[in-house]
């Protein structure tokens, strides 16, 4: 994934933002304990590796004195038992210093039997008696050891000659390293455990804590789809006041979308009254041959069409924008069906409806898709020699209505013509030449379209495709 693709993703998701973030510094948390919890540890180890030698150190001191002759010799030997086992890790050495300080005169003058036969060789170093310094040296088998030194100046020799020693306790460094490392291991398999736990904690906080709003997304789709008008359901304290006032939002929407319907319909009807006494008057017969009153009489039937044909597009323009809004297909067609038998009765018309589902619907207002079934049913009724077919299928997200008729059909090179406002494909037959235009106009208002094919039974064939409304059990 490419650094962009990742910003994106982080920045149009809210559920990974937030375990991008926790999982950010859980990551830095662990490392900064394991860091500074393993610092302490070490340090710790290292004061306690370095005061049990102090320790040493310090009884070595203690137990040093002088014999008969002038040699150092220890009163008491040291009490722990590692420095008499050879190469045991634990070790102690006495050095004789030269006098005046010059450097070391007779190196492992004494020793502890844990070195065997091994000197110590440490470099000399200015030391005021009694202070103490600590290096790090070689000591058998090439290991590294941590040591501490004293210098000791005895005067109280028997032949009266002063003398001065360098102290030495030492320890192999593994002694101090091999714990630490231990610690490390069970201190970041355990902060390993602890972090998972935690990106195990955060991925179920976030989940749960988000589901509220995918069950927000639902209810939505739900409102989309028209199962429901409202967003429905019990929601989080802080979702709450959004979920309310997106249904005052939709209440007011579909009061303002019935409101402007209810104007545009009396608006037409109001029309439609002047418009009738215009007719009514032209067809006196006064007027009957008059030029003048044929005329009046074709404008005012133009008239009533265009405002029909305006009047269904601002109801279904505002249809479109009512969420929740769902019409099963099957009642629709076959009330139509009905309704074409009878009006086409003298033509003996085989009208049959394909088995369409019960639970199939339109995502729309009921009065928008009797609008458009009947104008394609009823041209096909107009034009059908004997048989009308009417079925339906699903595509995806949308529902395919096909009307079917045997009649002459319409050339495929008029076919895009005649669903053009005004436009008949036969001056013969009676009609305005709104219908399939008004359906077209209505189906795009829906997102949908209408298309003309060649038919199956051999005439026409006008397919209708419009938004599938979700199945409500």
């Amino acid at each position: 994934m490419s650094p962009r693709t990742l910003r994106h993703t982080l920045g149009g998701s809210l559920r990974m933002r937030l375990l991008a973030g926790t999982l950010f510094w859980i990551v830095v948390s662990i490392i900064a304990a394991g860091w500074g919890l393993g610092g302490l540890f070490r340090q710790h180890v290292s004061m306690q590796f370095h005061a049990e030698l102090r320790t040493h150190l310090d009884q070595l001191t203690a137990n040093l004195a002088l014999d008969a002759q002038g040699n150092p010799v220890l009163t008491i030997p040291l009490s722990d038992p590692r420095l008499t086992r050879p190469y045991s890790g634990y070790y102690w050495q006495i050095d004789a210093i030269g006098a005046a300080g010059a450097g070391v005169a007779n190196a492992g003058l004494m020793r502890s039997r844990s070195l065997w036969d091994y000197v110590l060789v440490a470099l000399p170093d200015a030391l005021i008696d009694g202070q103490t310094h600590q290096h790090r040296i070689k000591g058998p088998e090439g290991k590294m050891l941590g040591m501490v030194e004293r210098r000791v100046h005895m005067d109280d020799a028997p032949d009266g000659k002063p003398r001065t020693f360098r102290l030495i306790a030492a320890a192999d460094e593994a002694l101090m390293s091999e714990p630490v490392a231990r610690f490390t291991g069970v201190l970041w398999l355990a902060l390993g455990l602890l972090g998972f736990g935690l990106v195990v904690a955060a991925l179920v906080q976030v989940l749960v804590g988000l589901a509220p709003l995918g069950k927000l997304r639902v209810a939505l789709g739900r409102v989309r789809s028209g199962e429901t008008q409202r967003l429905e359901g019990e929601f989080p304290l802080e979702i709450q006041p959004l979920v309310e006032n997106f249904n005052t939002v939709i209440a007011q929407n579909a009061e303002v979308v019935e409101r402007a319907r209810t104007q545009a319909g009396n608006l037409a009807h109001a029309l439609k009254t002047p418009l009738t006494v215009l007719a009514n008057a032209a067809r006196t017969p006064d007027h009957r041959n008059d030029a003048l009153a044929h005329l009046v009489i074709e404008q005012v039937n133009t008239a009533r069409r265009q405002v029909d044909y305006h009047l269904a597009r601002a109801q279904a323009a505002a249809s479109t924008r009512m969420p929740g809004v769902r019409t099963p297909l099957l009642p629709v067609i076959e009330g139509l069906v009905r309704t074409m038998q009878r009006i086409h009765a003298e033509r003996g018309l085989d009208i049959r409806v394909g088995q369409i589902p019960v639970s199939l619907a339109f995502r729309g207002d009921a009065q928008d898709l009797q609008e458009m079934l009947g104008n394609l049913i009823d041209n096909a009724c107009k034009w059908a020699g004997h048989q009308i077919e009417v079925s339906a299928t699903v595509q995806g997200d949308f529902v395919t209505i096909a009307v079917d008729d045997d009649g002459q059909g319409v050339a495929t090179e008029h076919r895009q013509e005649v669903l053009r406002r005004g436009v008949r494909a036969d001056e013969k037959v009676s009609g305005s030449g709104l219908g399939l235009a008004i359906v077209g106009d209505l189906a795009q208002l829906y997102g949908g379209a209408l298309a003309l094919q060649e038919s199956p039974l051999g005439g026409l064939r006008a397919v209708l495709t419009l938004p599938q409304a979700c199945v409500i059990h």
